[in-house]
C-alpha cells in the first residue's frame, strides 16, 4: 500500500477481511437497527448466555439503562428472567418497564436497596 493513500477505517466503501469474521445482514434489517446488536448487543448478550440466565438464573439486575443497559434489559427479559432495573434516574422508569423490566429499584431509595440485597441471582452492571 502506498503511504499516501488516504484511508477511511469504519466509513470506507471497501475493506479485505478474513471470511470468519464476517456475516451478512439481511436486507430486510435496517442498518440503524441492527448496528445497536453488533456491539452494545453482544457485550451484553454474552455473559447473560455464560450465565445462563433464564434458564434456572431467573433473577437479572440490570444495573444503569444506557445503551448497554437496554440491551442487556431487553435480552434477559426475552430469555425469560425476572428483570430488576437498578438505576439513579426515576425517570428511567418508564423506560426500563417498556423494554421487559418487571422492576424498578431507584438505588438513591437507601430502603429500596436494603430490601433488594440477595435478591438476585445474576447483576449485570452497564456503567
Amino acid at each position: 500500500m502506498d503511504m499516501k493513500t488516504i484511508t477511511y477505517g469504519g466509513y470506507a466503501n471497501q475493506i479485505v477481511t478474513d471470511e470468519n469474521f464476517v456475516l451478512r445482514i439481511s436486507e430486510k434489517l435496517k442498518p440503524e437497527g441492527v448496528g445497536p446488536l453488533l456491539c452494545a448487543g453482544i457485550t451484553t448478550y454474552s455473559p447473560l448466555r455464560h450465565w445462563k440466565v433464564g434458564k434456572g438464573h431467573d433473577k437479572v439486575g440490570v444495573v444503569g439503562l444506557g445503551g448497554l443497559g437496554h440491551m442487556a434489559v431487553k435480552f434477559a427479559a426475552s430469555f425469560g428472567a425476572e428483570v430488576t432495573m437498578l438505576s439513579t434516574s426515576a425517570a428511567k422508569q418508564a423506560d426500563a418497564k417498556r423494554l421487559g423490566a418487571t422492576h424498578f429499584i431507584n438505588t438513591r431509595d437507601e430502603d429500596a436497596i436494603k430490601k433488594s440485597r440477595i435478591q438476585f441471582d445474576v447483576i449485570i452492571n452497564t456503567i
